[in-house]
């Protein structure tokens, strides 16, 4: 029976080890380390309720800059309910509520709210990526820490490519919530965003 139990902390401590060296393992290899938040915060982000972000990335932009390179996201309402966001709550408090639109006027007025109303399921892209008409005139300029406070993914990335990644620590929304007639603010913040980014 003693030596039952000899074996058992013997094997206790051999997994105990092996864990602490894989540990140590992916402390030692960031990119590995990093890799594993990207997809642990694309999960997040996917499932979340009732705003949903199914795809996000840097794109090439297009035959006209081939060398430039955008942040974009696909948001969804995954709720039973209209939702219309008002803004979107990013790192260092900062809170977006207009929009830039880089061709003519954005089409709802250059505001969030404007142009992300979202009926039970409904998508819509936020960035500038040529090739999806949708989102040619989304884009948030700047979305993540860096100069004066923040600068946009884009030159964030341009400093990280191809092995960096872009992560926005605090990210979230504001937005209304039409439930039977009655409109609700609400405040939806979640788990940091983090984009591998792509070397143009």
């Amino acid at each position: 029976m003693a030596q039952g139990a000899t074996e058992y902390l013997v094997l206790l401590a051999v997994v105990l080890i092996v864990a602490l060296v894989s540990v140590a393992l992916l402390g030692f290899f960031p990119g590995m380390a990093s890799d594993a938040q990207r997809q642990q915060s694309q999960m997040y982000w996917s499932s979340a309720q009732p705003i949903s972000v199914v795809e996000w990335g840097f794109k090439n932009y297009g035959a006209s800059n081939p060398g430039y390179v955008d942040f974009y996201m696909r948001l969804r309402n995954s709720g039973m309910y209209k939702i219309t966001i008002t803004k979107f709550i990013l790192d260092n408090g900062l809170e977006v509520t207009g929009l830039w639109c880089s061709t003519g006027a954005c089409p709802g007025g250059a505001t969030v709210r404007n142009n992300f109303a979202l009926a039970p399921g409904e998508e819509k892209m936020v960035g500038q990526y040529p090739d999806f008409s949708e989102i040619r005139t989304w884009w948030m300029s700047r979305i993540g820490s860096g100069y004066g406070g923040y600068e946009s993914a884009q030159a964030i990335c341009n400093l990280n490519a191809p092995y960096g990644y872009f992560i926005m620590n605090k990210f979230g929304f504001e937005y209304e919530e039409t439930i039977d007639g009655q409109v609700i603010t609400k405040r939806q913040i979640g788990k940091p965003v983090v984009v591998q980014c792509r070397n143009p």
